[in-house]
């Protein structure tokens, strides 16, 4: 069996975004695995206008150029890692919007956080659980959640996320589980 691809899907666009900071210390994590590939799937690379499309595509591909472009990186991937930032206790809309330019792509893949805001952006992570259920993605238990703390030691501070060691730890326990679960899922879809 070959490798599995994991796709970390940046969830926030803006500029001066903070989930640079986050991604790019996972990257430095899983760079030396060899269980699995891990490939950035930056949201500023697919922009997709709000979702107006004449059905849902769990029955009718995207008509938008952008859209199935994101729908083919996604069919691609065998499981996925969301950065995620907490907005009014939720995802950010451009997050929301891209999920809704898929389906059958997210379909009996897993899914794991590496989630930041006021309570390490878990109220988002809860709610993109909700998201994905219906996405058929199987969504894990473990996660890292990048708290008040460390937000505004990098924000205000100047530190760096090697300043918060502590975090290495579930980013790992994170990761194994992932590609535990992207290999059996992988699997089980292949049969």
């Amino acid at each position: 069996m070959t490798r599995p691809k994991i796709g970390i899907i940046v969830g926030s666009t803006r500029e001066g975004r903070f989930a640079d900071h986050p991604l790019n210390w996972y990257l430095d994590i899983v760079k030396d695995r060899d269980d699995a590939d891990f490939e950035v799937v930056d949201l500023r690379d697919y922009p997709m206008p709000f979702f107006e499309e004449k059905m849902s595509p769990a029955w009718v591909p995207p008509e938008n150029d952008v859209a199935r472009r994101w729908g083919e990186k996604l069919e691609s991937l065998d499981g996925f890692v969301f950065t995620v930032a907490e907005y009014n206790h939720s995802i950010t809309g451009v997050l929301k919007n891209a999920l809704d330019y898929a389906y059958k792509e997210f379909n009996r893949k897993p899914a794991t956080f590496l989630a930041y805001g006021g309570t390490g952006g878990a109220r988002a992570v809860e709610q993109l659980r909700l998201i994905l259920a219906e996405l058929q993605v199987a969504s894990l238990k473990y996660n890292v959640h990048i708290g008040m703390t460390e937000l505004l030691g990098i924000l205000r501070e100047g530190k760096t996320m090697a300043d918060f060691p502590y975090l290495i730890d579930g980013a790992k326990a994170m990761t194994d589980d992932l590609v535990w679960w992207t290999n059996a899922l992988k699997t089980a879809r292949a049969a």
